[in-house]
């Protein structure tokens, strides 16, 4: 699995025009699920994201994590990280997971989320989705389940 996480002061996301999913503080994650994923990579990556230390202290030093601030997630899905652009002009899907392998995993990640207790809020799986963030830093990570090149 990859995700790219940002750390942000508001996100919100909207299909045909209604917002679907909104957040405060917090970190938008947009998560690509690829071929040979499994749970145990969705949970290696909801721990990571709860417990990654990426909020400000008091001496302006990243030591605090979305559970010590109080923070949600706004997961959005997203196939396209798992796009392959080192040849030719048109990027190629083909590490992507399936559609239903790439949901199941999606809701499953996003259930573990919440599970650490950090409240969740959802785009919608292969809709055609807007999101507005405001990106706090700005700060944005890339992570990548263990075990992949």
């Amino acid at each position: 699995m990859k995700a790219v996480i940002q750390r942000v002061s508001s996100a919100r996301v909207t299909v045909e025009g209604e917002t679907v999913g909104e957040i405060g503080v917090g970190t938008v994650v947009l998560l690509a699920v690829e071929q040979g994923d499994s749970e145990r990579d969705a949970d290696w990556l909801a721990k990571k994201i709860a417990e990654l230390r990426m909020f400000s202290d008091e001496n302006d030093k990243m030591n605090l994590s979305l559970q010590d601030v109080g923070g949600s997630i706004l997961a959005i899905s997203q196939f396209t990280l798992a796009g392959n652009c080192t040849k030719g002009r048109r990027p190629s899907f083909v590490a992507a997971a399936p559609p239903d392998e790439g949901k199941r995993l999606y809701e499953y990640f996003v259930a573990r989320t919440v599970e650490t207790g950090i409240p969740v809020a959802t785009g919608v799986f292969q809709a055609d989705m807007k999101v507005s963030l405001t990106n706090d830093g700005p700060v944005t990570f890339i992570l990548e389940s263990p075990g992949k090149p």
